[in-house]
């Protein structure tokens, strides 16, 4: 199998960075695992990198789907595995850097994937439901459905609920198509709160919100910026008068922004397989040993 090398972590964890100065170390290619940089026109918002920050590393994986588009986590893999196999025919390194957990484990554990388009009945009627009522439903139709679906998070119910109202359960098989080197970045909880607040801090200066009020004037809908989560949900929900004023919608979206991560880490730390290096401790260094190591140079 080819070699892969991957970089993830939560938000503002730095792996963005550290991903572009070790492909300028390596002379390789970057491919986003991030489910929002897919989109076009959502760059403040998804913390997406500007073209000086990329430093002439090319990137793939971003601005590849239109607002509204339905964009799958198949249409993902199999972008990606089309990014990547290119990457290495050309004799060049890939780096798979992101925080999207289910995108990476896509690419990493090669989940056997449908391309199937959903039905609009069927995710009309689920997207009215409750988690609870998600649960219930999937745990009647197909049990199993429950260990490989995070039954938290509302989307992924949804989905799961749509594949056992399609009859969609197939037994699916993995094949990973990559051996992989998964490194993990971090900083001290606190320390990482304090860089997603100045973080937060430095977009809503650079005009998150007047992004958002672009997105919908170009046609963006407001079902899609809200399924977007975070950054686009609640700077609609505060365009919508939804919050008292400036000060306690910035305080909900700094809570949520901090939620997430946590979420995040919890989601990697379920893979024994990441080596964690912490970022303030020689980062580069050290995933240059495991990089050489993994790759006997």
């Amino acid at each position: 199998m080819e070699k892969l090398v991957c970089i993830v972590g939560t938000n503002a964890s730095g792996k963005s960075a550290l991903g572009i100065e070790l492909a300028g170390m390596y002379d390789a290619d970057i491919v986003s695992a991030d489910s929002r940089q897919v989109y076009k026109g959502l760059d403040l918002g998804s913390g997406k990198v500007t073209k000086e920050e990329m430093r002439g590393i090319r990137h793939y994986l971003i601005d590849v789907a239109c607002p509204n588009e339905f964009f799958s986590l198949a249409h993902y893999q199999r972008l990606a595995y089309r990014a990547i196999d290119d990457i290495h025919k050309e004799g060049r390194y890939a780096l798979l850097v992101g925080g999207t957990g289910l995108y990476v484990n896509a690419v990493v554990d090669g989940y056997d994937l449908s391309d199937k388009a959903p039905d609009p009945q069927i995710r009309h009627e689920v997207e009215k439901l409750s988690n609870e009522e998600l649960i219930e439903m999937i745990r009647q139709k197909d049990p199993s459905m429950l260990e490989r679906v995070d039954i938290k998070n509302k989307r992924r119910l949804e989905r799961a609920a749509e594949k056992v109202l399609s009859n969609d359960t197939r037994q699916h098989c993995n094949v990973k198509r990559y051996d992989t080197l998964l490194i993990g970045v971090t900083y001290p909880r606190q320390e990482l709160y304090e860089r997603i607040r100045v973080r937060l801090d430095k977009r809503l200066d650079e005009g998150m919100i007047d992004e958002v009020i672009r997105l919908r004037k170009e046609g963006a809908t407001d079902e899609f910026l809200y399924k977007l989560g975070l950054e686009y949900r609640y700077i609609l929900m505060y365009l919508q008068g939804k919050f008292a004023g400036y000060d306690e919608f910035y305080d909900k979206l700094f809570m949520e922004i901090r939620h997430l991560a946590k979420e995040q880490m919890t989601w990697f730390r379920k893979r024994a397989d990441i080596t964690w290096i912490d970022m303030k401790d020689e980062p580069v260094k050290r995933c240059v040993e495991l990089i050489n190591g993994f790759y006997g140079i």
